[in-house]
């Protein structure tokens, strides 16, 4: 994740870098969604069973601590499904974890909304694209106008709530609609998501926008960030899994404030760009452990070797190449002076569309010029 808002403010205010102690899970508790949303990385299933119970999640907490797991993203499919969802984020909160919620919105009323709140540090509702839109790639009628009543009744409890965004070709037209309905319900957050080729994402790669689209886009949100930041409006935008938008920003940031581009560009660095496998990992709901979401490839089952004996397995070979930074990438990225802020992109969608984990990211917008830092 790349978090435009808070670097600006952090840096131009003159604040210590904001440096996450430990990793960041993802974990799917479940399977079973009540949506079918084009972009689904899990394949997720309304009728398929949960794998792991209760027990067995609070009791690996202990496991998740010791390998420095310090964030736990609640996904699934639908995690609320799940009736032990909160004595399982509750624990893990009583642990010291840091508890988001991921949701399409759909299970929140009146009767569980102060137990969201309670539990999760943060919530996260997918809207993917104005009424339409939105009920078309996800899916269900309807689901737009009960995912923003679930917006609205966590802000009337005084709960923390963003819009969670994919760019696409079904959705992009709603693009720009989806940072004013933001503005227009104050949400704390935007969270602007990358189509990663995994899933039903690989199945419909179709769906992908072009690399110029793209650029737009990123450009729309970087500036976005700034003006909010310069008109007072509390709303943090955040990108996900196009580790290249740092790049971008890095440029529009130095034109702004010359002056800290040492002190930004020094704390992009140290943030490193993709971090699968070193700072980002994921859980299924069969337990079954992998570099991040949407990978290829699994690293290990929890249910057959403790947690953290897997992710700090130091004989890891994929592991071990996925930790280090900057990463040995071929393509453009071989000769590319600015990777050590980027780290490569997404590994995913390298061995996607070239059958090659080191291989450059297909979807890398960056200008050659820009690539060699000129």
């Amino acid at each position: 994740m790349f978090r435009l808002s808070n670097l600006i403010k952090s840096v131009t205010e003159g604040k210590k870098e904001r440096v996450l102690d430990g990793s960041i899970i993802i974990w799917n508790f479940t399977n079973r969604c009540n949506l079918a949303c084009h972009h689904c990385y899990s394949y997720a299933d309304p009728k398929s069973e949960d794998f792991l119970s209760t027990e067995f999640i609070i009791n690996s907490i202990p496991e998740l601590l010791k390998a420095g797991i310090r964030f736990v993203i609640f996904s699934g499919g639908e995690p609320l499904i799940r009736k032990d969802i909160f004595k399982i984020s509750q624990a893990m909160k009583d642990a010291g974890i840091i508890t988001y919620l991921s949701t399409n919105g759909l299970y929140i009323d009146e009767k569980n909304v102060d137990n969201i709140i309670s539990t999760f540090n943060y919530i996260g509702i997918s809207i993917d694209g104005i009424e339409e839109v939105h009920d078309e790639f996800r899916g269900l009628k309807g689901a737009y106008k009960k995912s923003l009543a679930a917006i609205a009744l966590i802000q009337r409890h005084g709960g923390n709530a963003g819009i969670r965004f994919t760019i696409t070709n079904e959705t992009k037209e709603s693009f720009y609609s989806i940072f004013e309905l933001a503005e227009k319900i104050g949400v704390d957050k935007i969270y602007i998501s990358h189509l990663v080729y995994s899933g039903r994402g690989l199945d419909n790669l179709k769906i992908d926008i072009s690399k110029e689209e793209r650029r737009v886009f990123v450009e729309f949100i970087i500036d976005k960030a700034f003006e909010y930041i310069r008109d007072g409006k509390d709303i943090d935008i955040v990108t996900g899994n196009m580790e290249m938008d740092a790049i971008l920003f890095l440029e529009k940031f130095s034109q702004k404030y010359p002056e800290l581009r040492d002190e930004m560009t020094k704390r992009l660095k140290n943030w490193g760009g993709n971090s699968a496998g070193r700072k980002l990992g994921n859980i299924d709901w069969m337990g079954r452990v992998k570099p991040d979401p949407f990978f290829h490839f699994y690293i290990g089952n929890m249910t057959e070797r403790p947690f953290s004996e897997i992710w700090l397995d130091k004989d890891n070979e994929m592991l071990t190449k996925l930790r280090e930074h900057p990463r040995d990438i071929s393509g453009i990225c071989a000769d590319c002076n600015v990777i050590d802020i980027c780290n490569g992109g997404s590994r995913t969608r390298a061995y996607a569309i070239s059958g090659d984990l080191w291989a450059e990211d297909p979807s890398c917008y960056m200008k050659e010029e820009e690539r060699k830092g000129i």
